[in-house]
């Protein structure tokens, strides 16, 4: 491992780590599973890192992986409620602000199937292209467009958005 790799991974994860995580926590995650997904993947991309400089879209080609991480582990792990003895400590800060807005939006991502989900994820929270996102996905761009589509026709169709539409 040369220096210069080393630097240049370090500085990529971290301009891109908050990005990553959350991407992984729109495709499903908790938190601290998008954190554990994220890691994994950037595990695999300091594998290959020479491969991911040498990617045309580096950024796609991470998403990928990111991607490919989530679905294989979702194949392979339950992923319920995980009951605990204790509780996490309160605090006095107030952190219900927004939460009703994204437990709606969570919730209609929820309703979407995975791959509808992803497209929304890759195209409005990480800002891929369609090219970049057909790329990552390994379909046609005519594909990345449908799923778009018909993710943004059944988000706006989804009564639970209403609210944040102004159309109650």
């Amino acid at each position: 491992m040369g220096v210069g790799r080393d630097e240049d991974f370090s500085e990529y994860v971290a301009a891109r780590w908050p990005s990553l995580v959350r991407s992984a926590v729109l495709l499903g995650c908790s938190p601290a599973e998008a954190e554990d997904l994220v890691q994994t993947a950037l595990e695999r991309c300091l594998l290959k890192w020479r491969k991911v400089q040498a990617a045309d879209d580096r950024d796609a080609y991470v998403h990928r992986i990111l991607i490919n991480t989530f679905v294989s582990g979702r194949r392979r792990r339950w992923t319920g409620e995980k009951p605990t003895e204790t509780l996490p400590e309160h605090t006095d800060i107030d952190h219900t602000a927004g939460i009703d807005d994204t437990d709606a939006v969570m919730r209609a991502l929820d309703r979407l199937p995975s791959d509808q989900r992803t497209a929304v994820v890759l195209r409005y929270y990480a800002h891929l292209s369609e090219q970049q996102m057909a790329t990552v996905l390994d379909v046609a761009t005519g594909t990345v467009k449908s799923r778009l589509s018909r993710a943004v026709k059944a988000l706006a169709q989804d009564p639970n958005l209403a609210e944040l539409r102004g159309t109650r």
